[in-house]
């Protein structure tokens, strides 16, 4: 498997809400089970997670890396790989404005990557 960095549009999460039934309808063909995969290495990470988390709930549910540096403990060169690898993973947006890069969560990427994880009872 590719690393994070490496990562292509074919692994971005809209990628992975269109071709992956839930996990419970049956078996992940090789190619789904790759791209979810992916999202899913991106964000389990405890530093990801919680960039993830902070971004959703700062105001506007946008931040500058400037934003969330002294916050996670972290320099802003380990803060920006960190976020790189969500914007790869197709987690984040990013926007350039001037010198300062701004990131935000992709519109239900993280709906649709739960919908994965959704049970469906097979009840008689």
């Amino acid at each position: 498997m590719a690393s994070p960095t490496e990562r292509d549009d074919s692994l971005l999460v809209a990628d992975v809400a269109a071709c992956c039934s839930p996990i419970t309808d049956g078996v992940l063909d090789a190619a789904a089970a790759e791209r979810l995969a992916g999202v899913l290495k991106a964000l389990a990470e405890p530093t990801r997670l919680r960039l993830v988390s902070m971004i959703a709930g700062h105001e506007g549910a946008e931040a500058c890396v400037c934003d969330l540096t002294a916050t996670v403990g972290l320099s802003q060169p380990t803060v920006s790989h960190h976020l790189k690898i969500l914007v790869e993973a197709g987690l984040l947006d990013r926007t350039q404005r001037g010198k300062w890069a701004y990131y935000r969560l992709v519109p239900a990427a993280l709906d649709a990557l739960g919908g994965v994880f959704v049970v469906r009872c097979r009840c008689g």
